[in-house]
């Protein structure tokens, strides 16, 4: 028995002419934000809105970066820019200027038990002991 394997189905269909959903809603969506944005404001700050806004929609529309839709990298930025993280490629190394007295301060000795190869066995049997109980 022979079966039909879909093709091409990562292509969106056409709608609207040439334009899929998507596409006809981000033109659509632009095109209705620089309008009400010259409606509503300032003919001065309006020629500074309505391009960013259009230039907007139509990225979102036609724009794909790696493969990827615009949307899905304008949305990773976004959340990049706002998240509180530390992102760093390389851990730089901070040398301090230490003064005199600082450095005295870090140069006291704490003297070190030496262990003798006895202690060591007594210790080693003590805890051996010890964990046998429990």
């Amino acid at each position: 028995m022979r079966q039909e394997v879909p093709q091409f189905i990562d292509v969106e269909d056409k709608i609207f002419g040439p334009f899929t959903f998507k596409q006809f809603l981000y033109l659509g969506g632009g095109a209705a934000a620089s309008y009400i944005a010259l409606k509503l404001l300032p003919l001065i700050i309006a020629i500074f809105v309505i391009p960013i806004v259009a230039g907007l929609g139509v990225s979102l529309a036609f724009v794909k970066i790696n493969n990827r839709p615009f949307i899905v990298v304008f949305q990773a930025s976004i959340q990049h820019f706002t998240s509180t993280r530390l992102y760093l490629w390389k851990k730089r190394s901070i040398k301090k200027e230490i003064s005199q007295s600082q450095q005295e301060e870090l140069e006291i000795v704490i003297p070190q038990k030496i262990l003798s190869t006895n202690k060591l066995k007594d210790l080693a049997w003590s805890l051996d002991i010890l964990d046998n109980q429990k």
